[in-house]
């Protein structure tokens, strides 16, 4: 197969974003390159942008599938080869490594953190849940699949079983935004690996019987006014929880229903300094997850430069090779999705809808 000098990309200047000409990259390591067929928004996407993350000229972006078209000298040849379809996903607007990104028509993925599954190509506007059959639906899945599995192995020590007999932990777990991609992933992992006795779930009720399915046991609506007494009412607190949606009103909800030695995982910077004063408590461990470190090295993110933290990659690396036999033989199910016309022309819309709410339940994706 030919492979092009260059690569059509959508890349941060000035202000907003726009699909030029790129380089397409040199393979070093367990490196492959992959002729991208479908990209997915998610949400850091647009905060890269907006909150300035993004140095000028990187390329965005972070969930793909595509064909395999060439392998890195260190790659497993027993799992990947030139044609294999593949789903993974990689840190775009990176200040270290600005010229990755998922959203270019060749893109780069770490063969350790990717998931190759056979895939078709769907043609389909919008796709239900089921199977990951398509290239569509596998570009929904690895940032916020890894999120999730991050999330209940690394941090919540679940083992990564199949199904055990009795439940990992016996108590409850409080997942807010149940209809988030990380949440719907969330209860379906909680509920496959048996993790805890109860999945509670805060979302709104349109979502209620979706989320059921995947294997929530109550769901309450965040609309309702009195939904922390709801809760309370039930539950008491929660030993583990998860904020979903991770902006300071949710984040303030969620610390509200911690019991006493609980821990709470969000999925963006949040700590203490965003609960009021007078609502604080002792005891309460606060330990956000940011799915970038998988990939290794240092992460300047905004103000704050992560470490790097081996055994959180190792853990995501075990999830990798835990997770694929279930996506490949239907175990897991894909969230929905919307699949918008464009291609690459399409992310600025994808982003602006994903910031104003659009994605509700729902995953957004286009072809490439």
């Amino acid at each position: 197969m030919s492979i092009p000098e260059t690569s059509k990309a959508v890349v941060v200047e000035g202000e907003k974003i726009v699909v030029k000409d790129v380089p397409v990259q040199q393979l070093t390591g367990t490196q492959i390159l992959v002729k991208v067929k479908a990209v997915a928004g998610n949400p850091t996407d647009w905060k890269h942008l907006d909150y300035k993350i993004a140095p000028q000229g990187s390329i965005i972006g972070n969930d793909l599938a595509g064909t395999v078209v060439k392998l890195g000298p260190d790659v497993d040849a027993t799992r990947f080869a030139v044609g294999k379809t593949v789903i993974g996903g990689v840190h775009g607007g990176s200040v270290k490594f600005p010229q990755y990104g998922a959203f270019t028509e060749y893109a780069v993925l770490d063969s350790v953190l990717t998931f190759q599954v056979d895939l078709t190509e769907s043609g389909a506007t919008s796709i239900a849940e089921g199977p990951v059959k398509n290239f569509e639906s596998g570009a929904s899945l690895p940032v916020s699949l890894l999120t999730a599995g991050e999330v209940l192995h690394y941090h919540f020590k679940n083992k990564l079983e199949w199904e055990p007999k009795s439940p990992q932990h016996d108590f409850p777990i409080l997942i807010w935004g149940g209809a988030t991609a990380a949440g719907q992933w969330l209860i379906q992992l909680a509920k496959q690996m048996f993790c805890y006795s109860e999945i509670v779930v805060v979302a709104s009720k349109k979502h209620e019987q979706l989320l059921k399915k995947y294997g929530a046991d109550a769901v309450f609506d965040y609309h309702d006014e009195d939904v922390i007494e709801q809760m309370r009412g039930k539950y008491g607190g929660f030993k583990h929880l998860v904020d979903g949606v991770s902006v300071p009103e949710t984040f303030r909800q969620v610390y509200q229903l911690a019991a006493p030695g609980a821990t709470i995982i969000p999925l963006m910077n949040l700590g203490e300094k965003d609960i009021p004063e007078a609502e604080r408590k002792t005891g309460i461990t606060i330990d956000p997850t940011l799915l970038y470190l998988v990939f290794g090295h240092d992460v300047p993110f905004g103000p704050h430069t992560f470490p790097a933290n081996p055994a959180y990659r190792s853990a995501a690396v075990d999830l990798v090779k835990f997770l694929e036999p279930r996506i490949k033989n239907g175990a897991l199910n894909h969230i929905p999705i919307e699949v918008y016309p464009g291609g690459l022309e399409a992310i600025p819309r994808i982003l602006s809808d994903i910031k104003n709410g659009a994605n509700s339940g729902v995953k957004l994706v286009a072809r490439v």
